[in-house]
C-alpha cells in the first residue's frame, strides 16, 4: 500500500516534526514528576518548562504576563472554563455562525438553563462576517463577544482587529477562539484588543492532542470553576484565585506541554509567514483543480487573502461520507467528512441536509505532489456513473 497522504490538518495536524517527539520523549524519561510541587531538581526543571512554555506563547500572542497563560486540555476545554467562567443570570452573548459546537454548546446550555441570551451573527457569501453586524448585535446587557478567528470548513480568517475596536468601543468583552489560527495567524491581543485568546496545541502550533489553554488580559473578570490541587497554600479552604491558579488545577499534563514547547519553538524556526505563504500556495492549487472538475462544488472563498488552507467540497451525486471513504480506502487520502462540528455553518451554506461537505485541509508537510494525487482522485469519483 502506497504511503497515506494526510489532508486532515485542521483536525490536528500530522505528523509532527522530529523535533516534537524526540523532546517529549527525553524529557518524559527524565522529567516525568510533577513540576513545581517539590523542591528537588528534576521537579524545578520539569517547571522551568512548564514555565518557559506560558512565556513563548505569552510573547506569540503579545500578552505581558506569563502567569496568565494557563493550560487545559484543548480549547473545547477552555472555552467551557471561559464561557462558565465569564457570564452571569441575565447576560447577553454575541457570537456568529461560524463557531465550532465547543462554543456552541456551552453556549446553548446557558440559554437552555435560562441563565444567558444568545445572539448569532451570519457571515456574507465569501464566509466573512461583517464587524457592522456584530455592532448592531450588541445590547445593553451584552457581556461578551465570542467570534472564531477562522473557520474550521471553509478557512476564512475574520477581522478580528475590526470586531475588538467594535467591543472595546462598547465595552463588552472579546473572546477569540484561535483553534485554527493560532501558530499560522499571527495575533497580537493588544492591537485587536482581544480580552481573552483561546487556543489548541494540536493543530498550527505542532503539538500533541490533549493540551491547549487560555491566555486572560489584565481587569477580566472571569471567575474560576475548578477547583482542587495547586501546590500551593494547601491549609487554604477555597482554590486560589491569581493566576494561573485561577484557572489550573491539579497536576499538568506535563509531557504535553513539553511537547508544545518543542511544536511552537519548530514553528518560530521555521517562520509563521512562511508556513502560511506555502499551505496558502497548495490550498490554492488544490482550489483550482477541484473547481475545474464537472460535478465538483467547492465552498471557499475565492481569494488567498484573510484565508486559511481549509477547503470543503462536495462532489454531485455522491454523500460526502462517500466520497471520504472512497479517498481513503481506494486512494489512500486522509479527509474529513461531514458537519464537521460546525452545524450552523453549513446551515449557512446550505449543505446540512445534505449531510455536510468532504473537506481537505493543508498543512506543513504537504507537498504538491499530494495535491496533484488528491486532484486527480476526486475527479475519478466524479467520472463514476450514478
Amino acid at each position: 500500500m502506497s504511503k497515506q497522504i494526510y489532508l486532515d490538518n485542521s483536525a490536528t495536524t500530522f505528523p509532527k516534526p522530529d523535533e516534537v517527539y524526540k523532546f517529549m520523549d527525553h524529557f518524559y524519561r527524565t522529567h516525568g514528576v510533577s513540576p513545581g510541587r517539590s523542591g528537588f531538581d528534576a521537579a524545578i526543571e520539569a517547571e522551568e518548562v512548564v514555565m518557559g512554555t506560558r512565556k513563548i506563547l505569552t510573547k506569540l500572542f503579545n500578552g505581558d504576563d506569563p502567569n496568565r497563560l494557563t493550560f487545559s486540555y484543548n480549547a473545547s476545554d477552555s472555552l467551557n472554563m471561559v464561557i462558565n467562567g465569564m457570564t452571569e443570570k441575565g447576560d447577553h452573548v454575541v457570537t456568529t455562525m461560524l463557531e465550532h459546537n465547543s462554543v456552541l454548546r456551552p453556549l446553548h446550555h446557558l440559554v437552555l438553563d435560562g441563565t444567558i441570551e444568545v445572539n448569532h451573527v451570519t457571515f456574507d457569501d465569501h464566509g466573512y462576517v461583517n464587524p457592522e453586524d456584530i455592532k448592531k448585535a450588541i445590547k445593553k446587557n451584552t457581556k461578551m463577544v465570542i467570534v472564531n478567528h477562522s473557520s474550521n470548513i471553509i478557512g476564512t480568517v475574520q477581522p478580528i482587529g475590526e470586531i475588538g475596536k467594535i467591543c472595546k468601543e462598547a465595552g463588552v468583552y472579546l473572546v477569540v477562539d484561535a483553534s485554527q489560527s493560532a501558530g499560522i495567524i499571527p495575533i497580537d491581543m493588544k492591537t485587536m484588543n482581544i480580552d481573552i485568546l483561546v487556543f489548541t496545541g494540536h493543530k498550527c502550533l505542532m503539538g500533541p492532542t490533549g493540551i491547549g489553554g487560555s491566555y486572560v488580559m489584565e481587569n477580566v473578570p472571569i471567575k474560576g470553576t475548578r477547583f482542587g490541587g495547586t501546590g500551593v497554600r494547601s491549609a487554604q479552604e477555597t482554590h486560589l484565585t491569581e493566576f494561573p491558579y485561577r484557572m489550573e488545577c491539579g497536576t499538568l499534563n506535563l509531557v504535553g506541554v513539553a511537547g508544545l514547547n518543542a511544536g511552537i519553538k519548530w514553528v518560530l524556526d521555521q517562520g509563521i509567514e512562511k508556513l502560511h505563504n506555502d499551505e496558502i500556495m497548495l490550498w490554492n492549487k488544490l482550489r483550482k483543480g477541484l473547481q475545474q472538475i464537472d460535478g465538483v462544488t467547492t465552498y471557499c472563498a475565492e481569494s488567498t487573502q484573510n484565508q486559511n488552507a481549509v477547503l470543503s467540497f462536495n462532489v454531485k451525486g455522491f454523500e460526502a461520507g462517500d466520497v471520504g471513504m472512497m479517498l481513503d480506502v481506494d486512494y489512500n487520502i486522509a479527509s474529513r467528512t461531514g458537519l464537521q462540528c460546525a452545524p450552523k455553518v453549513h446551515e449557512r451554506i446550505g449543505t446540512k441536509e445534505i449531510h455536510g461537505t468532504c473537506r481537505l485541509s493543508v498543512g506543513p508537510f504537504n507537498t504538491e505532489e499530494h495535491i496533484d494525487a488528491a486532484i486527480e482522485a476526486v475527479r475519478d469519483i466524479a467520472c463514476i456513473k450514478r
